[in-house]
């Protein structure tokens, strides 16, 4: 059967809230958009698993992508929930040392903050303790600027607005191979390659599949191959009521923030995630997880019942460096940077993803138009 062939302006390669953010922003500039995505529906990986934290942008380095990106995001995010009606509440959060030695990292946090133009009360003693009666802390960070967000409301806000710019979704269209010269891009669509789209300008935004799709990418330089980890988080819902009406993270742990209480927007508790690098992608949550979470929860929150915390779902953050590897930012990749016109490559797009949506659209914007 011959292969069917259509040409289009500017295609998105993903329908993730990163993917809709950018799409929304290209089809707004007056371009031509279509987003291909592989499932059925908006949003079904790394946005539909993630804790719907809207973030400060307090733990990364100074100048980073992803604490500019996160810090105008945030901003940016706050306003755009607000006059589009996307539930959110500003509910704050705490970071809380158990220890001396924690206390003391408190410090060096409250100052990588302070860098990023994030603003940290400390709290100590009895302060701290008549802040959070229920919790066994010697100190403390308030986080004012913090909240949670509805995120699929989020992506049917964006998801509408592209369509009112013109732009559409096509479902079940993943990208198995592409090309690049000079002419433009030529992606081949379907599960058996039988369209040929091509397009003067494609962005990478596949998430999780991202560096496997550049790593099949005609034309692309061997430098612009990124390798991609994959850390597994579980999270566990707490039934019942709990005394909690604001985020708490104990310090930081390798590869992410620690086992952290969230809440949903209907005040339903939930923990997670941990860390657990794998070789394959997998969403299945270990029940026999919960006694770790457990023990990592009692060091802050000693009265926890155990009996209450039930298996809730996994995610998947796509990093660019492996358990020891340390700090990895953001990589969006544009024209300046691997050499191809017309396109922009997406990796390693995990927290503070959500949060940084509509300033990372900004930035592929800016990526293309230069």
């Amino acid at each position: 059967m011959a292969q069917e062939q259509f040409s289009i302006q500017t295609v998105v390669i993903g329908a993730g809230v990163v993917g809709l953010a950018i799409a929304r922003a290209l089809a707004r500039s007056g371009r031509e958009v279509l987003v291909l995505e592989a499932g059925a529906a908006i949003g079904e990986g790394i946005s539909s698993r993630n804790s719907e934290v809207i973030h400060a942008g307090i733990y990364y380095p100074e100048r980073s992508l992803k604490a500019r990106l996160c810090v105008e995001g945030r901003q940016q995010l706050y306003e755009y929930c607000a006059s589009h009606k996307v539930a959110h509440r500003k509910c704050g959060k705490w970071i809380i040392a158990s220890d001396a030695a924690q206390a003391e990292r408190l410090v060096g946090i409250q100052a990588q903050a302070g860098r990023n133009g994030v603003s940290l009360a400390l709290y100590e003693g009895a302060a701290m303790a008549c802040q959070l009666p229920s919790i066994r802390a010697t100190a403390g960070l308030w986080s004012s600027e913090t909240g949670i967000v509805d995120s699929h409301g989020l992506m049917l806000a964006l998801q509408g607005e592209l369509e009112d710019a013109g732009g559409q979704i096509a479902f079940n269209s993943p990208v198995v191979s592409a090309e690049s010269g000079p002419e433009g891009h030529v992606l081949k669509v379907g599960e058996a390659g039988d369209l040929l789209l091509k397009a003067r300008e494609v962005i990478n935004a596949a998430g999780l599949g991202a560096p496997a799709l550049a790593g099949l990418w005609s034309g692309l330089p061997e430098r612009a191959r990124p390798k991609k980890w994959l850390a597994r988080g579980v999270y566990f819902s707490f039934s019942g009521r709990h005394p909690f009406n604001t985020l708490i993270y104990p310090i930081p742990e390798p590869g992410g923030l620690g086992i952290h209480l969230t809440l949903d927007l209907a005040g339903q508790a939930r923990f997670g995630p941990d860390v657990e690098w794998i070789d394959e992608e997998s969403y299945r949550v270990d029940p026999q997880r919960v006694r770790g979470f457990a023990d990592s929860i009692r060091r802050w929150w000693p009265s926890l019942d155990e009996a209450r915390l039930q298996p809730a779902y996994a995610g998947i953050r796509p990093k660019l460096a492996g358990p020891d590897g340390g700090f990895a930012d953001f990589r969006i990749d544009g024209p300046e940077d691997h050499g191809v016109g017309g396109l922009v490559n997406l990796f390693g797009i995990e927290s503070p993803g959500l949060t940084s949506c509509l300033a990372i659209a900004g930035h592929v914007l800016t990526k293309l138009d230069n």
